[in-house]
């Protein structure tokens, strides 16, 4: 797999993140800055090229209602974007998630700007 053809999976992701929202915040989770990492690696035992993608992510709390919800959302979705053969999405609160860590946009529709 080339680096444009990781570039436009990782693309493809971002637009389908930009579609999974916290029931309680009218943002979506990838400008709120709750994605940390989004790494697209090539699997070899795939006969049609697919990829593995790991996925990191935080919630805007540790004790989030809707994180079972939300992180299946975020599974589902990924793995029903091309060229994707499965997501593993990890549950991380390293770093703590804060408000820097949001999109202009999302501070914005927020009303924190």
């Amino acid at each position: 797999m080339t680096q444009e053809e990781k570039t436009a999976i990782e693309e493809r992701i971002v637009d389908v993140l930009k579609t999974v929202y916290d029931p309680e915040i009218p943002v979506n989770i990838f400008d709120l800055g709750m994605i940390y990492k989004i790494d697209v690696k090539d699997d070899t035992t795939d006969p049609e090229g697919n990829a593995i993608v790991e996925l990191d992510m935080t919630f805007t709390a540790p004790n989030c209602p809707a994180a079972d919800f939300i992180l299946e959302d975020v599974r589902t979705k990924v793995e029903g974007v091309q060229g994707v053969k499965s997501a593993n999405v990890n549950l991380v609160f390293e770093p703590a998630w804060d408000q820097s860590m949001m999109s202009e946009e999302a501070r914005v529709e927020l009303g924190f700007d």
